[in-house]
């Protein structure tokens, strides 16, 4: 039997305001514990919060990149509940009236582009942080990023793979991150994922019983939860149980979801309009100022990337996916004399390759995009060859100097003085009088066999092209 997987995301994004949503205290991260939670926060008797203005207009100013309905006029509420690390008792949010309406994001995924819907996105407050590891048998509770402004964007459940949720996450990250709203320091937890995941027979209408994920703080953690809760559940129904809706924990160290309790539904939390806050306006005025602001989107990015840099699409796609990759490719090319292909393979390459196997964020690559530009310049103008480059690529990632430096110091100009290259062609063809004859009768692949010994004889430094036309002329002519 085939299942269809049915998955929406609630993304929290913490906004970059230098004070919290409804009071004055610092929202800068790594304070010592309990010492950036103010009154108000707390909910001590007598206190009365404020709205953040620059908080509601980074929410507008979401709203209105991806095509949604601000409401001009939305309402906060108290969502009661019990928890350790919310002292008041309850959360500000939005519930029936939220800042943003609507909205969509275009994903790439191998069959094409896919249109996923956004239901809303409401302000509310980050609750406190619960620490499990520093205490034998206890918990400690560090109230600093209480009263935190989030963004909550919630989607509809348009994903139908783990790849298309992690799709979806990505180009909400580079967006937000684009309009400069939210660091997306997932570390940290400024951008965390809450998913809900069903699964149904292929053609029934309705939707399975849900179950959520909480806090997700990885792209690679998000997909093997969702990898692991889909068989968890298809398990289930195949043994003839039912998946109870509930919230469950993703465990990465032991690959597996647990259930942490049971799902509450919006009537739990006892919803009420806060009593100390007005509704929030937002005006037309700011409205026009927020869209005369907006940055070049993800989306026009990736466009413009493929039609002035005559990119693939999938190659676009990686390019355009953060905000620093995007900004290094065109700061090389720039360097690289506008070549835009080959600076795009290194990029994609080369430099991921090695990032990724070192653990390396892109904005500490020690090889910064002049460095890069200046390497495929003189790939260009035949200084070294494809093969040497990627010797040099390392020699200044280990800190040896740009690739002037590098091939000056180690030697590796290309040889391209057709004279020499032909005493090494003629010196080989001796050798391998076997491999000759053959070309000569006509079995030309085993050209790449004679090609080789040149290459291994002049250290790599000859021109392949060059060796080819001549061992083409020597043997064939």
């Amino acid at each position: 039997m085939t299942w269809e997987i049915v998955i929406g995301l609630e993304v929290h994004a913490q906004l970059m305001t230098h004070s919290k949503i409804f009071s004055g205290a610092s929202t800068a991260y790594g304070a010592q514990p309990n010492t950036q939670a103010c009154a108000v926060d707390v909910g001590l008797p007598g206190v009365l919060p404020v709205m953040n203005r620059e908080a509601a207009l980074m929410a507008a100013r979401f709203g209105l990149a991806v095509g949604a309905t601000i409401n001009r006029v939305s309402v906060f509420a108290r969502k009661n509940y019990f928890y350790p690390d919310l002292p008041k008792g309850y959360q500000i949010s939005q519930f029936e009236i939220p800042v943003v309406s609507g909205g969509t994001l275009e994903i790439h995924t191998p069959e094409g582009e896919k249109t996923i819907r956004i239901t809303r996105a409401h302000l509310e407050e980050d609750a406190g942080k619960s620490l499990h590891e520093q205490f034998r048998g206890m918990t400690g509770i560090d109230l600093n990023r209480a009263g935190t402004p989030l963004l909550e964007i919630v989607s509809e459940p348009d994903m139908r793979s783990p790849a298309e949720a992690v799709s979806y996450l990505r180009k909400l990250h580079s967006l937000v991150r684009t309009l400069e709203i939210c660091d997306g320091n997932m570390q940290e937890g400024s951008f965390r994922c809450d998913a809900n995941i069903s699964i149904r027979r292929h053609g029934d209408k309705t939707l399975g019983t849900r179950t959520e994920l909480k806090n997700i703080n990885s792209f690679r953690f998000v997909e093997r939860a969702l990898h692991h809760e889909i068989e968890r559940q298809i398990a289930v129904v195949e043994d003839g149980g039912d998946i109870i809706q509930e919230t469950r924990l993703y465990d990465p160290e032991r690959d597996q979801t647990r259930s942490m309790r049971s799902k509450e539904e919006a009537h739990d939390y006892r919803y009420f309009p806060d009593p100390d806050l007005p509704p929030l306006v937002i005006s037309e005025a700011d409205l026009e100022q927020l869209r005369r602001e907006l940055p070049e989107l993800p989306d026009a990015q990736l466009a413009r990337f493929i039609s002035d840099y005559d990119l693939g699409a999938d190659e676009a796609v990686q390019l355009t996916s953060q905000k620093e990759i995007a900004d290094y490719y065109e700061n090389a090319v720039t360097k690289a004399g506008g070549e835009t292909r080959l600076t795009a393979n290194w990029i994609n390459g080369e430099l991921m390759s090695w990032l990724n196997r070192s653990n390396t964020a892109f904005t500490d690559s020690p090889v910064s995009p002049t460095m890069l530009g200046q390497l495929v310049q003189r790939i260009l103008d035949k200084t070294i060859s494809g093969k040497i480059a990627k010797e040099v690529f390392q020699a200044m990632w280990n800190g040896e100097g740009s690739a002037d430096e590098v091939i000056a110091s180690r030697g590796l100009t290309q040889i391209t003085d057709s004279s020499a290259i032909e005493q090494v062609v003629s010196d080989v063809i001796a050798r391998f009088p076997d491999q000759s004859e053959q070309i000569r009768a006509g079995q030309e692949k085993v050209i790449g066999f004679l090609v080789g010994q040149v290459m291994k004889a002049t250290s790599g430094k000859a021109n392949p092209q060059t060796v080819n036309d001549i061992l083409k002329k020597q043997l064939l002519s």
